[in-house]
């Protein structure tokens, strides 16, 4: 809770308040027993009508004085809580958006997504409870004890005795729940990823009719979960009646001793009502207490786990200010660059080095995992090279501001992700300041002109979460616009044009290649034809760099690059064979190799 502490310091005065007007509160519940002994021992004794009515009267006003500060108490707590938990939740996202892939891979999305909502209320809750109740019972406690030895000391020796003895059983029972309330959290984080899952991938799912593998997997771990739960709840629930028979037997001595001493006439019958409503009242507040008490051990659970994700320090650091000058003419260099993801062995790209000049098209090709989007992930600083160098306009790329590298970069990934809201306002989120005009260039050069002139209202048209009143196709090719509306240094297309046909593949292709200034792209794809044209093309093969060149001089010295692209123009394979058969058969393509294409 210290780590969540300063999200409470705009909140200090409602804090210091709740707390004090529920002590109010107490102070006059505290005199009503006293209020009562007189009412007895002496309206009652001597027949006092008049005084009995104007301590009748004086009862009402404490309760309504009670009533009011009450009242009070839990609008400053609420204010406090609510504020709190809006600080703390804004603080986390905000957190979280500050966090590289690294740390974001290792924690996943499933328990950031609890922790972000589920775990902040639970802290929230907790919050308004304790300033409320927490201090409250205490108060009454303590307070009945000490009013107790101001009428009896004999018996208020019972209540000294009884309070430890209670407090001990809270104690225990607390240390106990905590670290289990934890665990439940923890098990509530696999119920959200599978509940993610399912939902998601509904469709595939149903695709292999595995309806009923899913449904008996989100059982098995949310009977986990139920169990856990009830197991918690049964500890918790043994604090009620521990407490209740505790205080009942407390009760029964105090009642036993109180009517010796008044019949002794060491107290009055008044005193002795007084010590019972004292009792009745501590009754009452451990029986809050037994019930905040699960609360507040929720809220210390949910709060390690929150404080937790604010102690994750992100592995990359932006600098304040851009320093330095890069070299002219260079626009992207890799130096001996390797990198691995957190927790895995190999490598996923072994020295790479290779230098882009401004203005080139470089086209990335390779078999599945074997670094593609890795790479360019590195060029967007989405993750920091394990070692070596990536230079940016000849600058070290850790040089640049994190405003400065992403006003560079225009970035269209794998999976095309769009957000609920009109079109135009998808569009705007590379440049704000963006005009119809400029949106509709990028639509025309990303070919979903008629995309958009097709929908109704056109730019106004609503879109819905995460694009699905559109097809896979026209998701791609608005993502691509809104890249290309940020009008970027550097265009990175991650496989982003894999659901498009042929045909607006290569009228996309022509129109990026006429766009004007010096925009370096980076076209990452499984086909050959979409970065055959390319200036430069990279090969890579199980992490590694295996050439670099052009198409026809790849096409002469890369084997691996040759099977790629014989392998989807088997075609053009038998007229390269024929051609070069003379001069160097083993150089198109392995015997196993030739053979498998042509057949």
């Amino acid at each position: 809770m210290r780590t969540l502490a300063p999200f409470l310091k705009n909140y200090k005065k409602e804090s210091i308040l709740a707390p004090f007007f529920k002590f109010l509160e107490v102070v006059f519940d505290l005199l009503v027993p006293l209020v009562v002994a007189r009412i007895i021992d002496t309206g009652i004794a001597r027949n006092d009508h008049g005084f009995i009515v104007r301590n009748f009267f004086l009862l009402i006003l404490m309760a309504a004085a009670g009533l009011t500060v009450s009242i009070t108490a839990q609008f400053f707590a609420a204010k406090a809580s609510a504020g709190f938990a809006a600080e703390l939740r804004q603080a986390m996202y905000d957190h979280i958006q500050g966090l590289s892939y690294s740390e974001l891979d290792t924690l996943g999305t499933d328990t950031l997504i609890t922790r972000l909502t589920d775990d902040i209320n639970q802290v929230q809750n907790g919050l308004n409870m304790g300033l409320r109740l927490l201090l409250r019972s205490p108060f009454i406690v303590i307070g009945s004890m000490v009013m107790a030895f101001t009428i009896n000391v004999r018996c208020a020796l019972i209540f000294a005795a009884a309070i430890p003895v209670l407090f001990l059983v809270v104690f225990v029972i607390m240390y106990l729940s905590i670290p289990l309330f934890r665990k439940v959290q923890g098990r509530l984080d696999a119920v959200t990823r599978l509940t993610r899952e399912n939902l998601t991938g509904v469709r595939v799912i149903r695709a292999f009719c595995r309806e009923q593998e899913s449904v008996k997997e989100f059982d098995i771990s949310n009977q986990e979960l139920t169990k856990l739960n009830e197991f918690v709840g049964k500890l918790s629930a043994l604090l009620n009646p521990v407490t209740y028979v505790l205080i009942n037997i407390a009760t029964v001595i105090l009642i036993h001793t109180a009517g010796l001493q008044v019949n002794l006439g060491n107290m009055q019958q008044g005193e002795a009502v007084a010590l019972y409503n004292y009792m009745a009242q501590m009754i009452i507040e451990l029986i809050k207490l037994a019930s905040l008490i699960i609360t507040l051990n929720k809220a210390a659970a949910c709060a390690g786990r929150v404080a937790g994700v604010l102690h994750v320090n992100s592995s990359m650091k932006y600098a304040s200010e851009t320093s330095g000058r890069g070299l002219k003419g260079s626009a992207v260099q890799f130096q001996n660059v390797t990198f691995s993801y957190p927790g895995t062995g190999a490598p996923s790209l072994s020295d790479i080095s290779f230098s882009v000049e401004k203005g080139q098209t470089v086209g990335i090709i390779g078999g599945t995992g074997s670094g593609k989007t890795t790479l360019v992930n590195l060029i967007a600083r989405f993750y920091d090279a394990t070692s070596g160098q990536v230079l940016l306009d000849g600058k070290d790329i850790k040089d640049y501001t994190r405003q400065e590298l992403r006003s560079k970069i225009g970035v269209v990934p794998q999976k095309a992700a769009l957000f609920k809201g009109s079109i135009r306002d998808n569009m705007k989120w590379g440049r704000e300041d963006a005009g119809d005009k400029e949106i509709w260039e990028a639509l025309t050069i990303a070919q979903a002109r008629e995309i958009v002139e097709g929908k109704e209202g056109k730019l106004d048209f609503a879109l819905e979460q995460n694009g699905k009143n559109l097809s896979g196709g026209q998701r791609q090719r608005l993502t691509i616009a809104r890249a290309l509306v940020k009008k970027p240094e550097f265009l990175i297309l991650d496989d982003s044009a894999s659901a498009l046909d042929f045909a607006t593949d290569a009228a996309l292709r022509k129109a990026l290649s006429r766009l004007k200034g010096q925009m370096t792209t980076f076209l990452v794809s499984q086909r050959a034809a979409s970065i055959r044209q390319a200036d430069q093309i990279l090969v890579l093969d199980d992490g590694m760099l295996v050439g670099t060149g052009t198409h026809d001089s790849l096409l002469a010295s890369c084997s691996a690059y040759r099977e790629i692209y014989f392998s989807q123009f088997p075609e053009e394979c038998r007229k390269y064979e024929e051609e070069h058969r003379k001069i160097s058969p083993e150089d198109v393509l392995s015997p196993a190799g030739v053979k498998e294409v042509l057949s």
